[in-house]
């Protein structure tokens, strides 16, 4: 098992340095799905004993991060094909949510912020920089949410967006870099669409996005074809 390096951040216990540090690293895929999780070795490399990690796995079973199973011992989860699709099912609900809600608080300085991050995502393209343009594409999800005004809302973006973190590292090569250009193409048709003020069209736009790249996902897999029918609106 090849281990990320330690974090410098502090933390109140020893679980939550252990789990923290095992999240982070599940979902950067720096622990990669199926991978053993021992954990004498992982209490050595943390310097704790095995009590805070064995609760850490536990607590990373709990969210679906990690496996456990009898007398095998742990593993870093595999990514489902019905994971993958919850998470832009899920996705597809909240943004639908979150463009209505920043379109209703929308001021002229979010409009050219939302178009500043689209015009950077542009040049990331260009460059063929799409480990630049992922991270970019990540801070225009979150950047939405946030002009809702709605915590709740935030708070599962930021989780969902996470899992897509780890869906989209794992198959970056598969999926993410023959995706970029129409994503894209999506995310300046979802801009035109906030900046004219025009809810339906924006919630449109978010429900048919998010169904395109499960689509992309559903192809590489080749496991099954998404409704790609756009919402009525």
């Amino acid at each position: 098992m090849a281990l990320p390096g330690r974090p410098e951040m502090r933390f109140r216990t020893k679980q939550e340095y252990v789990y923290q540090w095992l999240r982070q690293a599940i979902m950067r895929c720096e622990l990669l799905p199926g991978e053993r999780l021992v954990i004498d070795e992982l209490a050595r490399r943390l310097e704790v004993s095995a009590i805070p990690v064995r609760e850490a796995l536990q607590l990373l079973q709990s969210e679906g991060l990690v496996a456990i199973e009898p007398h095998v011992g742990a593993t870093v989860a595999a990514i489902s094909e019905a994971a993958i699709d919850e998470a832009f099912a899920i996705m597809e609900g909240l943004e639908a949510v979150a463009v209505r809600g920043a379109i209703r608080r929308l001021c002229d300085a979010d409009a050219e912020e939302l178009a500043g991050l689209v015009g950077l995502m542009d040049d990331a393209v260009a460059a063929g920089e799409h480990e630049r343009w992922a991270d970019l594409n990540t801070q225009l999800h979150r950047r939405m949410s946030e002009i809702a005004g709605m915590p709740l809302l935030r708070e599962m973006t930021d989780r969902v967006l996470a899992r897509w973190e780890r869906l989209r590292r794992y198959y970056f090569n598969g999926v993410l870099v023959h995706r970029v250009e129409q994503a894209q193409r999506e995310h300046r048709v979802l801009l035109e669409a906030i900046v004219a003020r025009d809810a339906e069209r924006a919630e449109q736009v978010v429900r048919e996005h998010n169904r395109a790249a499960r689509a992309a996902y559903a192809s590489y897999l080749g496991s099954f074809t998404p409704d790609l029918t756009p919402s009525p609106t």
